[in-house]
């Protein structure tokens, strides 16, 4: 007889168990939130597909919560505007003169690469229709809106070899492909504005600052298709505090070489964005990305004892300390995100998310009657 090896003894070798084989569950809130898809037996709806992210689970609850707090924002800035932190001393001022003083006040945030895609149009949406008070952007976010309108880019390949492109004057971004002659474009309808700029700057006065610029920008671009051009259009203030960091900062280099003079204020649109921050009711942010125009929004909002409504959405992870990465909640430990806020951070790329948030908030929105008036801008420059 062959001795039985180890396992077969241990097998036929009981150990009592010295733990309950399950876990007594405590009682359950009988409206604790159940997890349940979408029932496409039901037909296609995208309205109710939305809708039932919520209680779908993963980054797809982080969607339906995203709608649900965009909303809130949405309907508090509806609410009859009450006059807090008024300035100058008064009791009440006019809020057509002030975009802050509203009841609430959206930042809106995004980084270049969405202007670069196809999200430039849900963005531009929402400036064309005065649903957000304040951007930020990089300088990408305005070079690329505006190069839009004097040429097209181009749909590429995430593989394509940065060699090959280079050769052929092609620059990729992602899976988008700018042509170098649309910067040769840019470069000659930027100068001619400059030149004006230059001259006011000396017989005027005028300070400029990065939001003045974008503002002029949008006026000379004269294009319904830019997001600058509805923000001039109305009186939306846009700062890029690193409005240098890209294709405007090349010309700024090439312009300044023969054209010496041309200044640009930082401090002042600081201020600016500060002072709207600490004057508003209440704010909620909304952010795509990370970098410059996420933590230049909540930097500001930290006046303020942080905002009231957050969303975030970006792909970035916290584990390596940068800023595009930090949860809602690191936020709060700054005071730029409010302790009793309403946030969430959706780990997701923006050019899949933001279109559905859009769609399931500002654009069915879009036509409520108590939409935002057009209010005198504080950002514009002489003309």
């Amino acid at each position: 007889m062959h001795a039985r090896s180890l396992s077969e003894n241990m097998a036929h070798h009981a150990h009592k168990l010295s733990m309950e084989p399950f876990r007594k569950t405590e009682a359950i809130p009988e409206d604790m939130p159940k997890i349940q898809g979408f029932n496409f037996n039901q037909g296609v709806d995208y309205h109710a597909l939305l809708q039932s992210y919520v209680s779908t689970g993963l980054q797809a609850t982080n969607v339906g919560l995203a709608i649900q707090h965009i909303n809130n924002m949405i309907s508090r800035r509806q609410q009859p505007w009450k006059a807090v932190n008024a300035v100058n001393g008064g009791d009440e001022e006019d809020p057509s003169t002030c975009p802050c003083l509203m009841s609430c006040t959206i930042f809106l945030g995004y980084t270049s690469n969405l202007i670069s895609s196809g999200v430039r149009e849900s963005i531009r949406f929402l400036v064309e229709h005065r649903m957000v008070d304040v951007i930020v952007t990089t300088a990408g976010g305005i070079e690329e809106d505006l190069i839009k309108c004097l040429g097209p880019v181009f749909r590429g390949d995430f593989t394509m070899r940065g060699t090959d492109l280079f050769q052929r004057g092609m620059n990729r971004n992602g899976n988008t492909l700018m042509p170098e002659a649309n910067y040769v474009k840019f470069y000659d309808w930027m100068v001619p504005i400059m030149k004006a700029m230059l001259q006011e700057q000396k017989n005027q006065g005028i300070n400029w600052t990065p939001s003045k610029i974008i503002h002029r920008l949008g006026k000379e671009i004269n294009n319904p298709e830019s997001v600058c051009y509805w923000a001039y259009k109305n009186n939306i203030p846009v700062f890029s505090p690193a409005l240098t960091d890209g294709a405007i900062g090349d010309v700024f280099f090439l312009f300044a070489s023969d054209n010496p003079g041309l200044t640009c204020d930082i401090i002042e649109d600081v201020s600016k964005i500060n002072n709207l921050a600490v004057a508003a009711n209440s704010t909620g942010i909304i952010i795509l990305g990370g970098g410059l125009a996420k933590h230049h929004i909540c930097n500001a909002n930290s006046w303020r004892y942080g905002a009231d409504y957050a969303v975030y959405v970006n792909t970035a992870q916290e584990f390596d300390g940068c800023d595009s990465g930090a949860s809602p909640d690191e936020a709060v430990s700054w005071g730029k995100i409010g302790a009793n806020a309403t946030s969430v951070k959706i780990f997701a790329d923006a050019s899949i998310v933001f279109p559905l948030l859009v769609a399931e908030t500002f654009a069915r929105r879009v036509n409520e009657t108590n939409a935002k008036k057009p209010v005198k801008c504080t950002t514009s420059d002489s003309n």
